[in-house]
């Protein structure tokens, strides 16, 4: 498969900066001739061909908002959209709307049509928020954006999200103390979704924490069927020391696991407790209940559109906003089969069950 080449790949072989490269690029400054010319030469070896961003911006910008989603399957992409449209019609603006289906490869094509469309900005959610040559490239030509539900480590990328690793160290330390002891982590694939891996790491940190081994991350398809889903996890729930609990990285997931795990002859939660992340309605309708990280989706979507006119608007400099989530009981959540009282006084309940401000949040680290 042949090599993408962006502003990042001629960067690295001219041995300077994205901003380097754009400012050679498109004239907007100078440089020294040998940087100039190192420039040129990795354009000319590279065959790197300079998208429309640069072009655009000597255009008006509209009156328009870019918005780049994973999907509108899963319903948390849905709500935090609703809000996004809220914010934006606040302030007379529309939605530009694309999905990416969860590939990265798609991204920088979406990205460069939506500037083609000369939007006034842009919120997005992406594969890998630290390491991503779309945003690289917004960055370099000064177009706003706001990432919403990634959480990059960069502190100069904004984002508006929750503690992704806290929320979900939390809800395991709640399994913990209702006697679970081999808790697995069914995630999404780490290379489509950087919240999957990080809400592994929480995992991760939970079972250290107490001194339990933590499971490899099984990782799946997020929108497979029961079927599918029992298939790939008969291997695992068919051995007779069977995790007793199943953490997986969103309701969706969670909700096909609990339906595979019954194909697979077991009882939700008698034999093993299910747990979700993002709180979609839909959880709450199914029987019993799924237990979940609840997180503001709408209001995410909302407070990114006016965080992307704070930065158009007042000039204010991109940051990381992390907003509440609720660890939202239910019923397929439930003592370890066998679970003892001793185990639970060894591990009591953590601040489960309540809402987590993000100054009180469990670390991520």
């Amino acid at each position: 498969m042949a090599r993408v080449v962006t502003i990042r790949t001629v960067a690295e072989r001219a041995g300077c900066s994205i901003a380097t490269v754009s400012r050679v690029i498109n004239g907007s400054a100078r440089t020294s001739p040998e940087v100039e010319a190192r420039v040129r030469a990795a354009v000319q070896e590279l065959g790197f061909r300079p998208s429309e961003i640069g072009r655009s911006l000597k255009t008006l910008r509209t009156r328009t908002l870019g918005v780049v989603i994973p999907s509108l399957t899963n319903p948390v992409f849905a709500l935090s959209v609703s809000g996004m449209e809220d914010g934006a019609r606040q302030r007379r603006h529309t939605l530009l709307l694309t999905t990416t289906d969860y590939d990265p490869t798609r991204e920088p094509e979406m990205v460069e049509t939506l500037v083609a469309q000369n939007v006034a900005g842009l919120v997005l959610t992406v594969t890998n928020a630290d390491s991503n040559p779309s945003l690289d490239l917004l960055e370099a030509e000064g177009i706003p954006y706001v990432l919403v539900y990634n959480e990059p480590t960069r502190p100069d990328r904004a984002a508006v999200c929750v503690d992704n690793a806290g929320a979900t160290r939390a809800l395991t330390e709640a399994m913990i103390a209702d006697g679970h002891r081999r808790i697995v982590y069914l995630g999404g694939r780490f290379a489509s979704s950087d919240r999957s891996r990080r809400r592994y790491l929480g995992y991760v940190t939970a079972m250290e924490g107490a001194g339990l081994p933590p499971e490899p991350a099984v990782e799946l398809d997020y929108l497979g069927d029961a079927e599918g889903h029992a298939r790939a996890l008969a291997a695992l729930f068919r051995d007779r020391h069977h995790p007793t609990a199943a953490l997986c990285s969103n309701d969706l997931l969670a909700i096909s696991v609990a339906g595979a795990l019954r194909k697979l002859g077991l009882e939700v939660p008698g034999d093993v407790s299910v747990a979700g992340f993002d709180g979609i309605s839909l959880g709450s309708l199914i029987t019993p209940a799924l237990a979940t990280i609840a997180t503001p989706n709408r209001r995410m979507g909302e407070r990114a559109v006016e965080k992307l006119f704070e930065m158009i608007e007042q000039g204010e400099p991109p940051s990381i906003e992390h907003l509440d989530y609720t660890i939202r009981p239910g019923g397929t959540l439930a003592s370890a089969p066998g679970g003892t009282a001793e185990a639970r006084e060894q591990h009591p309940p953590c601040a489960a069950y309540q809402t987590v401000p993000p100054s009180s949040s469990p670390t991520s680290d």
